[in-house]
């Protein structure tokens, strides 16, 4: 029994000391949304990982006024998301290749598993602090300018 016990306290005490595989960090760019009310622009988190995208704002606590995260789709498709494991409201920004907002869901409901769906094919969602597309006069048809958003649609 006291081998069985020593292996184990041996076993447990290797991966005690294992490094843990912290958390991906995603780099930082100006995104900038044109309304009819001005240009805002917003210090975004550009996910364009699977992890990263996986993860999104999930369990964060806190998003300030002026920050986001940027989804890169990868590809023209439709978006699907949803809040589970997400602390804070959103809005979402649902974006064509072109940079047009094509749609917005607003004040979404932390926490739902309701998926929320860009109604047709879209490069990128950016996710802002619930409130800002009001506050912004924020509509379909109005621009986001990233280096992501360059061609046609």
């Amino acid at each position: 029994m006291q081998r069985i016990a020593a292996t184990l306290l041996i076993f447990l005490g290797f991966f005690a000391v294992m490094p843990l595989k912290a958390a991906e960090p995603a780099r930082v760019e100006p995104v900038t949304v044109e309304t009819t009310s001005g240009r805002y622009t917003f210090q975004a988190e550009i996910a364009d990982t699977p992890e990263l995208r996986e993860r999104g704002l999930m369990f964060r606590h806190r998003l300030p006024e002026d920050r986001g995260m940027l989804f890169d789709r990868g590809s023209v498709r439709e978006a699907t998301m949803w809040m589970k494991n997400t602390y804070i409201p959103l809005d979402m920004i649902f974006i064509r290749r072109s940079g047009k907002v094509a749609n917005v869901a607003e004040n979404t409901v932390p926490f739902s598993e309701t998926i929320i769906s860009s109604d047709g094919p879209v490069a990128g969602v950016l996710e802002v602090t619930a409130g800002t597309a009001k506050r912004i006069g924020l509509k379909p048809g109005d621009t986001v300018l990233h280096a992501m958003f360059d061609a046609p649609d």
